[in-house]
């Protein structure tokens, strides 16, 4: 599969994908989002796939969107953009694979909300996060007022969005916005390490907490933990609930198969 801003290779059942514009640093387009959406699309059918790392390269994650793209856009072309922009972003946060953001350099704008929607965000010492949108007369569009509120709370999100500020990768792990910072050299092998661990556990147990985990935060409290334990009780019915607890009993690593 050719893209012309992505890159895309597997390694030992991990998927890597790579944004691929480092002439406008990341920047996001439509054709861009376009190309992710059908990666993202591909790997959902991709069994070897068990978890998915999503980067920019040691230099940038993604500056935002394209500026000079949108700023010629009509208000029913930006429509039409940023609603592929939550379909795609969508389709990450609803992955049945786990998906780990390894970002270096700047995540601003659109390359911020494309982290949200990721599950396990780990960043390089170098990295920046910010929704600057109100500097440019607008708000951020795709999924930055919904997602970061749920990621940081709304007191942070507010602080962000209003006031447009970037902040260092030590204030994002303050603040919640990513579990772990690293030195920029040592990123993709953490990213790769953490993605390991989770590609070792079972897929259908990594696919239910993801959703239950999803469903939770727009939910009640009671319906929340109902679906948890219909989930729960769902994967006593699976071959990977049986070789868990077969090999934890036999002091050995399970040989989870995703069935």
């Amino acid at each position: 599969m050719n893209f012309n801003n992505l890159l895309y290779q597997k390694e030992n059942g991990i998927g890597i994908i790579t944004l691929n514009r480092p002439k406008v640093y990341n920047a996001t387009n439509t054709e861009l989002i376009g190309e992710l959406s059908s990666l993202v699309e591909s790997i959902e059918r991709d069994d070897e796939v068990r978890a998915v790392i999503l980067t920019g390269g040691d230099k940038v994650f993604a500056a935002g969107g394209d500026i000079e793209f949108m700023s010629k856009a009509t208000p029913l072309e930006m429509e039409a953009f940023i609603g592929l922009g939550h379909k795609t972003y969508d389709q990450i946060a609803n992955s049945n694979k786990p998906v780990v953001a390894a970002i270096a350099g700047m995540a601003l704008g659109g390359g911020c909300e494309l982290a949200l929607a990721c599950d396990i965000r780990v960043a390089a010492d170098d990295a920046k996060f910010g929704q600057p949108e109100i500097n440019l007369g607008i708000i951020p569009g795709a999924g930055g007022t919904q997602r970061l509120t749920r990621v940081v709370g709304p007191g942070w999100a507010k602080h962000l969005i209003m006031t447009g500020k970037v902040i260092d990768a030590e204030a994002a792990l303050k603040i919640g916005l990513v579990t772990e910072v690293v030195p920029s050299d040592q990123l993709m092998a953490r990213a790769k390490k953490i993605a390991a661990d989770l590609a070792s556990k079972s897929p259908v147990a990594m696919r239910l907490a993801k959703s239950s985990i999803n469903n939770g935060c727009n939910s009640s409290l009671d319906s929340a933990l109902l679906y948890e334990q219909k989930v729960w009780a769902l994967l006593f019915a699976t071959e990977d609930q049986k070789e868990g607890m077969k090999a934890f009993l036999e002091k050995r690593k399970p040989n989870f198969q995703g069935k």
